[in-house]
């Protein structure tokens, strides 16, 4: 198995739930953590627990739909902790709501974060990836992108399918290099998100996550995908709980 001692790993959406585990799992690892978030004061309190455990752990603030800043970020990061090894896409939202309702602001929002905002990262690490011959780029995806989810999923799923695209594309593109890419796709998490559905689908999904499992199991699926040997790319996880049937 790898060590993961000593790598720099920028989280996006790291002051997240899944982010949030998957900083604090790595940390104790050994690991240096970028927690880079929309919610500054989120992401600070998650370095800081991380420091306050005698881990290495550093706020960074960014909005992930904007491909600027996120260049901006890698640039930060690799001058601040001297490297980067890998990249964990974190970031992203659940809007369900019937396609007849006809939001079209969720709609946006869904393909800026969910898609584009993985986009945005691959651009701003690639580079630095090749150069170093070395880094590992991590996309977390959904089950509903093996599977529509429906009623009201059509533009997540949408949103999600193509990541796994993206992901599947990446993997192809860069075999040839020491670069790994892996998707992680998670059933029903415990993070909180399935209070944010509005409408007539809010019970549905708070029966839906009744037996969600927690944001430390999905971090646990990261960390062995990053230990594994350098020659072994491990290109996606399914993630969900066992009581789950989508």
């Amino acid at each position: 198995m790898s060590d993961i001692r000593g790598k720099v790993v920028l989280i996006l959406g790291g002051a997240g739930g899944i982010g949030s585990a998957t900083a604090e799992d790595l940390a104790a690892r050994g690991a240096t953590i970028a927690i880079a978030d929309i919610n500054e004061a989120k992401a600070e309190a998650v370095a800081g627990a991380i420091r306050s455990s005698g881990g290495e752990g550093r706020a960074y603030l960014v909005d992930v739909t904007e491909k600027d800043q996120v260049k901006a970020l890698v640039e930060h990061v690799v001058h601040d902790l001297g490297s980067l090894d890998a990249l964990i896409n974190c970031a992203g939202i659940m809007f369900i709501r019937p396609l007849i309702e006809v939001n079209t602001a969720e709609w946006e929002t869904t393909i800026d974060l969910n898609l584009k905002g993985a986009l945005w990262a691959i651009a701003a690490v690639l580079p630095v990836f090749l150069k170093q011959q070395r880094g590992h780029i991590i996309n977390l995806s959904s089950v509903h992108g093996l599977k529509v989810f429906s009623p009201g999923g059509a533009v997540h799923s949408a949103s999600k399918f193509a990541l796994r695209a993206l992901s599947e594309g990446l993997r192809a593109e860069v075999a040839s290099t020491p670069i790994r890419s892996t998707l992680i796709t998670p059933g029903a998490v415990d993070t909180g998100i399935q209070y944010k559905t509005t409408g007539s689908d809010s019970a549905r999904m708070l029966e839906i996550y009744r037996n969600a499992i927690p944001a430390e199991a999905v971090a646990r699926a990261i960390a062995f995908a990053m230990e594994q040997p350098a020659n072994v790319d491990v290109n996606e996880i399914v993630v969900r709980p066992t009581a789950q049937a989508i």
